[in-house]
Parts: C-alpha cells; sequence; structure tokens
C-alpha cells in the first residue's frame, strides 16, 4: 500500500499543515478531511465534540486507510489524542502551540499565545506556559474572529484593517511583545498580513515541527516513498455541494483527485 496522511480539521486550518507536509513530502498523497459541519469547533461542548471528532475519524480511516493521521487542530487535539490512538492502529500526530519556541527564541521576555478561546482556557496550555515560559510574560488572548477570518482570506477576501483593530492593542500594550505563538492552525493563513502589519514581531506555529514528525513516523513505519508528485484528496461533512477556496488551495499542493461530502457519515453520528 501507497503511503498518505489523512489531515483532520473543523474548517481551512489544517490547510497550513498541510502545506507544511507537502513542502517537506512533496511525494506523499494528503487527504484532507474537514469537519465543517460543526465548524467552528470553539463554540462546542467538549463531550458531544470529543465523541464526534474519534466517530468521524475512525470512520475516515475506514475508508481512506491513510499511513498517518495528523489532527490539525489545537482543540481536538487536546480532546481525543488519546482516544484516538487507542481506536486506530496508525501513528496519530497532534498539534501543540509552540509555546517552548518562542520562550527559548525571545529577546525581551514578554510573549503572546493567540489561539482561540476554548485552547486558551485549557489546563493543557497553562502546564506549556508553566513548564516552558514560566522565566517569560505571557500574554494570552483567544480569537474566534481570526479563525472566520482565515477562512475569508482563502476565499480571496482582504482582512488587514480588521486584523489590525483587533490584535494591535494586545500586540503593543503596555509592552510591545517580540514573539508570537500562533496556537490555532486557522492563524499561519493569515501570516502574510500578520508579517507586513507587524514585521518586528516574529510569528511561531507547530507546523514545520508536525511535517517533521510524519516525515519521522513514516520512516519508522518503512514505508517506501512515492517517486510522483503528489495528489490530494477533500473531504467534509456538511451537504454542501462544492469547497471552491479549499480546493483551489490543495490545487496548489498536488492535482485534486475528488472532492466529497461525507454527509451520510455525519448523520449517522447524529
Amino acid at each position: 500500500m501507497k503511503p498518505s496522511v489523512l489531515i483532520f480539521d473543523s474548517g481551512a486550518g489544517g490547510l497550513s499543515i498541510a502545506s507544511e507536509i507537502h513542502g517537506l513530502l512533496p511525494t506523499v498523497p494528503i487527504h484532507y478531511l474537514m469537519d465543517d459541519a460543526a465548524f467552528p469547533y470553539g463554540t462546542c461542548h467538549d463531550d458531544w465534540l470529543a465523541r464526534r471528532i474519534v466517530s468521524l475519524c475512525t470512520q475516515a480511516q475506514q475508508h481512506i486507510h491513510a499511513s498517518i493521521l495528523v489532527v490539525a487542530c489545537n482543540t481536538a487535539s487536546t480532546l481525543v489524542l488519546d482516544q484516538l490512538r487507542d481506536q486506530l492502529s496508525i501513528p496519530v500526530v497532534g498539534v501543540v502551540p509552540a509555546i517552548k519556541t518562542a520562550a527559548q527564541r525571545t529577546q525581551t521576555g514578554h510573549i503572546g499565545l493567540l489561539a482561540t478561546p476554548a485552547t486558551i482556557g485549557r489546563t493543557y496550555t497553562g502546564r506549556l506556559i508553566r513548564d516552558f515560559a514560566s522565566h517569560c510574560t505571557v500574554r494570552l488572548k483567544g480569537s474566534v474572529e481570526l479563525v472566520h477570518w482565515a477562512e475569508e482570506h482563502i476565499a480571496g477576501k482582504t482582512v488587514s484593517d480588521a486584523l489590525f483593530q483587533h490584535l494591535n492593542h494586545w500586540l503593543t500594550q503596555p509592552l510591545p511583545l517580540d514573539y508570537v505563538v500562533l496556537g490555532c492552525t486557522h492563524f499561519p493563513l493569515l501570516r502574510p498580513e500578520l508579517e507586513q502589519l507587524w514585521p518586528d514581531i516574529r510569528w511561531v506555529d507547530s507546523g514545520s515541527a508536525i511535517a517533521r514528525r510524519v516525515a519521522y513516523c513514516l520512516e519508522q513505519q518503512q514505508q517506501r516513498l512515492p517517486s510522483a508528485p503528489a495528489c490530494t484528496w477533500l473531504w467534509w461533512t456538511s451537504s454542501a455541494q462544492q469547497h471552491w477556496n479549499i480546493q483551489c488551495y490543495l490545487e496548489r499542493l498536488g492535482p485534486l483527485q475528488a472532492h466529497t461530502s461525507l454527509s451520510d457519515i455525519i448523520a449517522e453520528l447524529g
């Protein structure tokens, strides 16, 4: 069986992870699964969400037969990694806010974590800050708005003015931050705008680390990588007929083989 990677997210955020994986492993096929029927995850109840994610990912894997599952969503990663690893026979890779990286690189000791309100409020996040950034002043901001703006941005909409109004005071007061962790996989999709608006800030995320982990897992499986450029697949859970913005993004990574709604599976989930 040829190796492939299944990337899961609630919406477009996992595209930032897909891009990193493709950049490192350009011949490995990517299946992109987004649970847009329940988007955004940050407003959903944890217990309901955990049951849904585990059921959806296990059923999708039965159909796709991927070599690795990447849970490209911070909310999902903090909820279900252990359950998915128990239920699936393939490696399951999650995302972790890159707080350790920012804390190691900061020159001023003032860093920020920009994530969804759900991720900001998790005990897991507080433990990361305590373990790796206790010597820093860490400012936190939870934003649902950036999730929606990232989705709009890949559809071609301009969001720079909204970003500036939303973030500038937090980034600069009372002292400017020198490193900001993008703790939601949607947010790196906005990196060009963020870097243009605040060129003195270094923006860090876990995308490259996830790609290296995927490469390591494939190596451990002794998977022989294809030599031809990879294809991509798109799966989603709503009854929407098309997701042109997501398709266009994935087509930049490789020929899009199929785009299919899994709404029948969702009907079974309830």
